[in-house]
């Protein structure tokens, strides 16, 4: 493999956030979104793979790791993560991209894409949801009682609930408990990964992870779903009880140019569990779009 160049920083988006980012490699430009509360490292193996062909960049939410936090809490929401895609790519001097979206990116991806359309190639959800994936997890609706509670306690005891929150993530169980819900295969996925995972999940403020939960829950991004019109592959596992096949070939289902691939022993982090797998289907997918022919130049603004 060719040796790859990274480029990191940061750009301020429309209210003033620090908005952390990375480029790796050159080519035509595929941008991911991770899921709420996780790192750039859920897109390692995509990162290692793309960037030998294409221009491949990741991004830190607002509230997230190396971004800011904005000064307006009302502005830890979806419609500003949407817009911040809109500022990073302004800021690179890009026209179009193609965008991935694992879980809750899935529905950033949804609404930055009816708020302007005009910036997207082609869409790729991988474990992908539109509407609230809580309502009715694991056939009840205990999540959803406990993310009451939790929310709650929080608003009640901010430090005490912070505290109990970290500590928690970090325990050695969460590993298991995590996979044991479907968000990891742990035969498939290193031990490593969901650790880092955890740390990541534990360091971030419980306020705005709260806050931006909620919001993922109120949001309803299927009416969306008529209004796309690039090409979009639709990735699922079949062993994720997070966002089960259904939030899949609902999309498949109403997505015009869409087609739907489910993956064998896939979790909900099925780019991880079987990274060879899902990276050559959505090579595959921008092969049939011819979307590697000609190269967009790079020119960050200041």
């Amino acid at each position: 493999m060719k040796p790859v160049v990274k480029k990191t920083n940061y750009f301020k988006s429309f209210d003033g956030t620090k908005i952390y980012y990375e480029i790796h490699g050159e080519g035509q430009p595929i941008v991911m979104a991770y899921g709420i509360g996780c790192l750039i490292n859920h897109w390692q193996k995509q990162i290692h793979y793309f960037s030998q062909k294409y221009q491949t960049i990741v991004f830190d939410f607002r509230a997230h790791h190396k971004s800011g936090m904005p000064t307006d809490h009302d502005q830890i929401s979806i419609d500003a993560i949407a817009r911040d895609i809109h500022a990073l790519m302004d800021h690179l001097s890009l026209e179009k991209a193609s965008f991935v979206g694992h879980s809750f990116g899935t529905q950033v991806l949804l609404r930055s894409y009816d708020i302007d359309p005009k910036y997207f190639h082609n869409l790729i959800f991988v474990n992908g949801f539109a509407s609230n994936p809580i309502a009715g997890m694991f056939g009840n609706d205990l999540a959803a009682q406990v993310f009451r509670y939790v929310k709650r306690g929080f608003d009640l005891a901010p430090e005490t609930l912070s505290y109990l929150w970290q500590k928690s993530v970090n325990n050695p169980l969460a590993v298991q408990v995590s996979a044991l819900l479907g968000g990891f295969n742990l035969s498939l996925t290193n031990l490593k990964d969901i650790e880092i995972y955890l740390k990541g999940v534990s360091s971030m403020d419980l306020r705005a992870f709260l806050k931006l939960f909620e919001n993922m829950m109120d949001y309803d991004a299927r009416p969306v779903f008529d209004r796309v019109g690039v090409p979009t592959l639709i990735i699922g596992g079949k062993k994720d009880s997070v966002t089960p096949a259904k939030y899949q070939e609902e999309m498949n289902l109403k997505i015009r140019k869409s087609q739907l691939l489910m993956v064998p022993y896939g979790s909900h982090c099925t780019q991880l569990d079987m990274p060879d797998f899902v990276n050559l289907k959505i090579e595959n997918f921008l092969n049939s779009l011819r979307y590697n022919e000609g190269l967009q130049e790079m020119q960050p603004q200041e």
